[in-house]
């Protein structure tokens, strides 16, 4: 198992997720079983690059979107080294809802919903280095 179809496949899930298609619905579009999805998604088989193009145009996306946001874990690093995933975020049920949300919101309370954010990290990251110092 690579790491690379490990985020490829989690990506199909979190876009699939998304879009409320079952397993089954994207496996009948593309012409395999539900099965075959679930091996995808967890990476336990690799995704060809014919069918990673029909599971793009079914869940509605260009194929490069199941690549973007990884990168090397050391700009320095060779290939076989374990990528990072900047858009692992997609995967959280609670974090794509709260996008959800936060794109209803109208523009003034985006910014003010934006600003207490960005607040309590700076402070989560205060607390947690005083602890670590202590």
């Amino acid at each position: 198992m690579n790491k690379i179809d490990v985020l490829v496949g989690k990506r199909i899930r979190a876009r699939r997720h998304a879009m409320g298609i079952s397993q089954t619905e994207l496996g009948d579009a593309i012409g395999v079983k539900f099965q075959q999805i679930q091996k995808y998604e967890t990476g336990a088989n690799r995704v060809s690059a014919s069918r990673l193009w029909a599971v793009a145009e079914k869940l509605g996306v260009d194929v490069v979107y199941f690549f973007e946001g990884i990168k090397r874990s050391d700009e320095n690093a060779e290939l076989s080294d374990e990528p990072i995933d900047k858009m692992e975020f997609l995967s959280d049920r609670d974090a794509i809802e709260m996008m959800e949300l936060y794109r209803k919101l109208p523009n003034s309370q985006r910014s003010a919903v934006l600003a207490f954010m960005r607040s309590m990290v700076m402070e989560s990251q205060q607390t947690n280095l005083s602890v670590a110092n202590s």
